[in-house]
C-alpha cells in the first residue's frame, strides 16, 4: 500500500464526498456517489465506505476488486483527490460495529456527542448498530495504491 502522506491524510480527514468507479463485467466503468472516511486500522489508515449486498458496486467489487475513488470538496478551491485502490469487502459478523466506526468518523462534529444521524433522525450508537444489522450493511475498505490530484 502506498503510504498516505500528510496532505492526503489531512484532505481525507476533512472531506467525505466521493464518487466510486467500479468495473462492469465488460470492463466499462460504473460510477456512483458515496460517502467516505479515513479510518485508522491495525493495517494502517484505510478509506472506508458503506454499502449493502444488493448494490451494483458490491457485485462489481466481488468480481473485480479494483476501484478508483474521486474524493472532492465543495469549497471555492474545488480541490480533489484521485485514489487508485483495491477493495476488500468487510461483511463479517462485526460489519455493523465497523459501520458504526465509519459513520462516527464521517459525522464528527455534526451530531451531539454520542449520537449519529441516520435518515434524518438522531440515533444512539446501540440503535445505529441495530439498524446496520437489519440493513445488512457492509464496509468497503480501500487499499490505496496511488494518490493524485491535490494541487
Amino acid at each position: 500500500m502506498q503510504a498516505v502522506d500528510e496532505r492526503v491524510r489531512a484532505f481525507l480527514e476533512k472531506e467525505h464526498q466521493a464518487a466510486i468507479v467500479t468495473l462492469r463485467p465488460d470492463g466499462t466503468p460504473h460510477a456512483a456517489r458515496v460517502g467516505v472516511a479515513l479510518v485508522d486500522t491495525a493495517g494502517g489508515p484505510r478509506v472506508w465506505s458503506s454499502g449493502v449486498p444488493e448494490r451494483v458496486r458490491t457485485r462489481h467489487l466481488r468480481r473485480d476488486p479494483r476501484s478508483t475513488l474521486f474524493v472532492f470538496d465543495t469549497s471555492p478551491q474545488r480541490q480533489w483527490l484521485g485514489l487508485e485502490t483495491t477493495v476488500t469487502i468487510l461483511d463479517g459478523p462485526d460489519a455493523p460495529e465497523l459501520s458504526l466506526r465509519l459513520f462516527q468518523e464521517m459525522q464528527k462534529g455534526m451530531a451531539p456527542e454520542g449520537k449519529l444521524f441516520w435518515w434524518g433522525g438522531e440515533k444512539t450508537p446501540e440503535e445505529f448498530v441495530e439498524i446496520m444489522r437489519q440493513e445488512r450493511r457492509l464496509v468497503y475498505e480501500f487499499e490505496i495504491h496511488r494518490a493524485y490530484g491535490l494541487s
